[in-house]
């Protein structure tokens, strides 16, 4: 039988509750609904109430709710266009503004890092401009989440085929070493990526604390904000906006860019969802 809205509040309410040491409300409705359907029919519970018995009773559950309410899911060089402005026009531009600067260190926040494929492809970028020039950049890339199984697969550098399907065959010889099934980034890519846990939420740090000042050159937010309400949509933003240098870009999905425009940011290249305060 079909849900009504009451329904999905109700058993949203009953969950909040239940977990209240976790506030599951920051995220959109429509999100965590999915989540409950999607753990209700992996548990084979014959109903909303059965499962929220569930619930009560198994603390495993609770953790694999939780997880489900991580957004896990990434690709290297996710969209095309975005990556394609960032190593044509992005990049080469900050690369000069550091030459007239003070600090010559490009500074790059991946806000959700997931298993960090986003910082890896950043890396390349850069590891590929370093291949190709006498004068090197010096760069530094953030990257942060709140789930530890995805810090620990980010650390790793280890993916599967399916992961790395979205790469040429060019950037997968020239930065992975295949063991067995598995792909290992090479230890290049990783000399300049820190790799922490940081809940965005946090009101005691404006920014990853490894990071020390914040006063990042490009921020990386992507397909992170339909997750949640917009107050909370607001406060990702206000934090990691705030956290540009002069002239610094923020990114986010190409499905989200209307969040931005709404944010009072300018989008630089037309669908390019690379933005500036």
């Amino acid at each position: 039988m079909k849900k009504t809205i009451n329904n999905q509040s109700s058993i949203i309410s009953d969950i909040s509750n239940l977990l209240h040491d976790v506030d599951i409300l920051k995220y959109d409705e429509t999100f965590i609904n999915k989540s409950i359907q999607n753990r209700i029919t992996e548990t084979k519970s014959k109903s909303e109430e059965e499962y929220f018995a569930i619930l009560k009773q198994n603390k495993k559950e609770v953790a694999k709710f939780l997880n489900s309410l991580h957004n896990n899911y990434s690709e290297f060089f996710r969209n095309q266009l975005t990556f394609s402005v960032l190593e044509q026009i992005i990049i080469p531009s900050l690369i000069l503004k550091k030459k007239e600067s003070k600090n010559k260190e490009i500074r790059i926040w991946s806000a959700a890092c997931a298993a960090g494929q986003e910082a890896y492809s950043i890396a390349m970028l850069f590891e590929e401009y370093n291949a190709n020039n006498n004068e090197k950049v010096k760069y530094r890339i953030f990257a942060t989440d709140q789930c530890e199984k995805q810090l620990t697969q980010a650390r790793m550098g280890k993916f599967d085929v399916s992961e790395i399907n979205n790469l040429n065959f060019k950037r997968v010889k020239q930065w992975f070493t295949k063991h067995g099934d598995a792909y290992f980034v090479k230890p290049i890519l990783k000399k300049n990526i820190d790799i922490t846990e940081f809940d965005l939420f946090n009101e005691k740090y404006s920014c990853p604390p490894v990071s020390i000042f914040g006063d990042f050159d490009i921020v990386l937010c992507a397909n992170l904000l339909f997750y949640f309400k917009p107050e909370y949509r607001k406060r990702i933003l206000n934090k990691t906006s705030n956290c540009l240098s002069n002239g610094g870009y923020i990114i986010t999905g190409e499905t989200e860019r209307e969040i931005l425009m709404n944010f009072n940011l300018k989008e630089v290249y037309s669908q390019s969802a690379i933005f500036k305060k």
